[in-house]
């Protein structure tokens, strides 16, 4: 579990600190695929670059697994948190095997080389992302859908519990995008891991996850796919004029008017 209390947010510019949120109290569980969902600049990648460590957060504290953030070691939080970004690798003369490998960078000694055991888990990994054709092919060679599958595969490698990911869809066709939802979804389960994503797809994201976090100026809306359209969270964030969202269904219709 992933557990926020009192989190604020934000980050340096020219005028000094900017708050982007404040107050946030909510728990990421583990066995869960988790979607976060906001317009654009509400601050879902702050939000993401502060549960990773990757920048300071304002206020507030951030536990993992029972133990608070600042008490990990980089090293330690290596083998806790795996973070998949939304920048394609820009990688040559690498293959798909080797860049996985780099998964097990936490647990190999100075030199990075791979144990018997350190490639039976990178193979393990390919595995469960279903891309043991593209093993041995470069990473610079293959399309979006498939580089994506690659960084799922290397944070697998990495082996931990925690998996945040920015954005693992943009550049998606929707077929590769179901997909990724849906392998994302299967490794929580299956892998009892704490997957948190940022994402745009709306109603993708309602139909796949198992909770939603829905920022908002002022607020965030934490429920069920269910429970927030029954509160009315989901309708307030997506009705606009021509645009409705059917609370049964959890569809979304573009209207005339």
């Amino acid at each position: 579990m992933v557990k926020l209390s009192q989190l604020g947010i934000g980050y340096a510019s020219k005028n000094g600190v900017k708050r982007v949120a404040a107050g946030i109290t909510a728990a990421v569980l583990s066995g869960e695929l988790t979607c976060l969902l906001g317009q654009n600049g509400i601050g879902k990648s702050t939000l993401l670059r502060t549960l990773s460590a990757f920048q300071p957060r304002l206020e507030g504290d951030i536990h993992i697994n029972g133990r608070s953030l600042d008490d990990y070691t980089d090293r330690q939080l290596s083998r806790v948190v795996g973070v998949v970004l939304t920048e394609k690798p820009d990688v040559r003369n690498m293959t798909v095997s080797e860049l996985v490998g780099l998964g097990r960078s936490p647990y190999t000694g100075f030199w990075g080389t791979l144990s018997a055991d350190d490639r039976r888990i990178v193979a393990e990994s390919i595995a469960l992302v279903g891309i043991e054709p593209l093993a041995n092919r470069y990473v610079h060679t293959l399309s979006d859908g498939e580089r994506q599958k690659v960084m799922i595969a290397k944070a697998l490698a990495q082996q931990t519990p925690v998996i945040y990911l920015d954005e693992p869809t943009a550049f998606l066709d929707f077929p590769s995008k179901v997909e990724v939802m849906q392998l994302l979804h299967r490794l929580a389960v299956q892998q009892q891991k704490t997957v948190f994503m940022s994402t745009h797809d709306v109603e993708l994201s309602l139909q796949v996850a198992d909770r939603i976090w829905l920022m908002e100026p002022g607020r965030l809306s934490v429920g069920t796919p269910h429970e927030l359209a029954a509160d009315g969270s989901l309708s307030r964030f997506i009705e606009r004029r021509g645009i409705r969202f059917d609370r049964s269904s959890l569809t979304i219709r573009v209207v005339e008017e």
